[in-house]
């Protein structure tokens, strides 16, 4: 049995994931659910092997997912579908652009429903 592509967060809080104002991402969203195309930014200390495997991964025709723990604690997964390298003052950073499920986007994004001042749309 094929082992599974993933890049893991290992340490530090869950990832923070933000929307995507660009048209772009709307492109990689193929799937039968409802889900959206997020950002979120690491730190690393290999980005250009961690983006290397990610394309491999692609073109092999395999999906990498991003596994990571949510702020309740519990292990989640989120298919990559997109993703880059930056060299910062500090180090490298790893953009991940990542499909979440309507489910994990109300968990990760931080919409919960309530307290929705002027008729506000939820951020995705």
């Amino acid at each position: 049995m094929e082992e599974e592509e993933k890049i893991t967060i290992i340490e530090g809080p869950p990832p923070v994931f933000e929307s995507v104002p660009d048209a772009w991402p709307m492109g990689l969203n193929e799937s039968p659910t409802l889900s959206s195309v997020v950002l979120t930014r690491l730190r690393t200390f290999n980005g250009p092997k961690l983006v290397e495997r990610c394309y491999r991964a692609w073109r092999d025709q395999h999906t990498i997912h991003l596994e990571f723990r949510a702020p309740d604690g519990l292990p989640h997964k989120a298919p990559i579908v997109a993703a880059r390298h930056l060299e910062i003052e500090d180090g490298q950073v790893l953009l991940l652009w990542v499909r979440l499920i309507e489910d994990e986007m109300r968990l990760e994004l931080g919409y919960d429903g309530t307290n929705q001042e002027d008729g506000d749309d939820p951020p995705f």
